[in-house]
Order: structure tokens, then sequence, then C-alpha cells
């Protein structure tokens, strides 16, 4: 689920503990070979990730790029993002944090491939954004 940017939209968990979850998904994003993901590959809740034969390094977005872009986000306001590694081949996914881009990682950083199931770990990562401070973002891999 995409959040709202700007003023006027719908702000997820701002305010009411009580919210539910909208179950509304665009279209994934996508990514293949080694980059620096963009805000919206991370804001956009999924990434079809096919980095084929090779290993891919994704990078994160610094903070002040995220918070440029999500302008209503508050401290200990939280988005998703679901990774799904289809390759098929020994395209491992490894997800990085430039240094003093606001971004710390917390949890393994690394995605396998879905056609292998004894692969560790599994071909599809789900992670949790959490605005710490201004420009600054803890990343948990929860799944």
């Amino acid at each position: 689920m995409a959040l709202a940017s700007i003023g006027g939209g719908y702000q997820f968990t701002d305010g009411n503990q009580n919210e539910l979850s909208m179950g509304t998904q665009a279209a994934p994003q996508t990514a293949t070979v080694t980059a620096t993901l963009t805000v919206a590959q991370v804001t956009g809740g999924l990434l079809v990730a096919t980095p084929g034969a090779a290993t891919a390094s994704y990078t994160l977005p610094t903070g002040t790029l995220i918070d440029a872009q999500m302008t209503n986000m508050k401290v200990n306001s939280t988005f998703a993002l679901t990774i799904v590694n289809v390759t098929s081949a020994t395209g491992v996914i490894t997800i990085v944090a430039a240094a003093n881009s606001g971004i710390t990682l917390v949890g393994t950083a690394t995605i396998g491939l879905s056609a292998a199931a004894s692969t560790s770990p599994a071909g599809v990562a789900q992670f949790l954004f959490r605005k710490t401070d201004t420009a600054a973002y803890t990343v948990y891999r929860v799944s």
C-alpha cells in the first residue's frame, strides 16, 4: 500500500491506534541488477526482483530522500516493504544501507532464491521501516 506523501491524503497510523491496514496494492515495483532503489520502489509496498545469475546489492535510499517524498510521516510512523526474489539462478540479493544515509538495518539483509526452498533465508523478505527522527529510519527484517 502506497502512503499519501503530502497533505490531504490518508495518513496511516496517525492518531488513531485502531486503524486497520487497507487491502489494496498497486502494481509491484521491479528491480534487476545491483542498484540504488528509489523511494517509489521502497514505499510501493511490493518489489519483485529478478537479479538473474549474478548476486545483486540493492542500496536503500537515504533518510533525506524518504523524508522529501513522505512529508506526512512523523516519528514512529512505519511502512512495510516486501521483496520477492523470483530468479531461478544464483542471484542472491543483499540489502544495503550506505554509510551516513540515515538508515539503520536490523536483521538479515540477504534474500535467497524463491526457487530453492532450502535456501536460507527464503526468497521472500519483509522489511518494516520505522521513522526514528528527521531523515532517520530503522529498517527491521521481520520475515
